[in-house]
């Protein structure tokens, strides 16, 4: 599947990995419609730096909570570039116990409604205009929260909420590529400790202390957190040459979910 030409709908396109993703699909010639709500600061700028690289693109202030809100984004889409090709399905909401400490319930909602609802509203909404392309592609953007929840040193990073959300993202995978096959794939990469999502350039990173940031690269088979550069490949392989895949979920954490269980020396044994 050719990047260039196409029409493609980023979500989370306010800063880090969900700006970055979008830029480097118009960069490859895409036509990129990226969705932005709060961080004002971040939001300007992402909106100059899309705007530099010339082309129709579309930045979009969006709360992707309320679904009348998502049927209203689909329909631009529809109206003003007539199809749509690729979903980045990036929006979440994390809470890091780090940072917010106890739950306190309107806490546990924002996680929820952001980091699991909201995803699936925007598939549910868009599919029906994805599928009328003669190709087209989604990826969803997930934690390996769902996988090792609040425990062992993540459990600084990892709420409870989001945890249980992402790990509902896998089961809609499977569910959203059914019910987009043939024309449309849909998959899902895992991710695990990166720049701006759980690591550096987060709030939670930067009021953790050097033995705690030390005990998470330790539990990292690779020794360290991952970079934005490396999910872009990852993402721009999904969309242009995974084209025998769907319902699949490739983790990319650096082995992190592996690095708990270290292989003891092999014994003497007894013959």
């Amino acid at each position: 599947m050719e990047i260039s030409g196409k029409i493609a709908l980023v979500l989370g396109g306010a800063k880090g990995i969900g700006k970055h993703l979008g830029l480097s699909l118009a960069r490859a010639g895409a036509t990129v419609i990226l969705t932005y709500h709060d961080w004002p600061e971040a939001s300007a700028t992402m909106q100059r730096e899309l705007a530099g690289l010339g082309g129709d693109h579309l930045a979009c202030q969006v709360d992707l909570r309320d679904p009348d809100q998502i049927s209203d984004l689909i329909a631009t889409i529809r109206h003003r570039f007539g199809g749509l090709h690729i979903l980045i399905n990036n929006i979440e909401r994390g809470g890091m116990p780090v940072v917010h400490g106890p739950y306190l319930p309107e806490q546990w909602e924002l996680e929820i409604a952001t980091t699991m609802k909201a995803k699936w509203w925007v598939m549910h909404s868009a599919l029906p205009l994805l599928k009328e392309a003669a190709e087209g592609a989604v990826v969803t953007l997930s934690s390996i929260a769902g996988l090792v929840g609040r425990s062992g040193p993540a459990g600084l990073l990892f709420n409870d909420a989001y945890s249980a959300a992402n790990r509902a993202i896998s089961s809609w995978t499977e569910t959203w590529a059914r019910e987009a096959a043939p024309r449309v794939r849909v998959n899902e990469l895992m991710l695990g400790l990166f720049e701006t999502r759980h690591a550096e350039g987060t709030r939670g990173w930067d009021l953790m202390n050097d033995e705690q940031k030390g005990e998470l690269h330790r539990h990292t088979l690779l020794g360290r957190t991952g970079r934005i550069d490396e999910v872009i490949k990852a993402v721009r392989f999904l969309i242009q040459d995974a084209t025998f895949m769907t319902g699949s979920v490739i983790r990319m954490d650096g082995g992190y979910v592996l690095g708990g269980e270290k292989i003891p020396p092999m014994p003497a044994g007894v013959l």
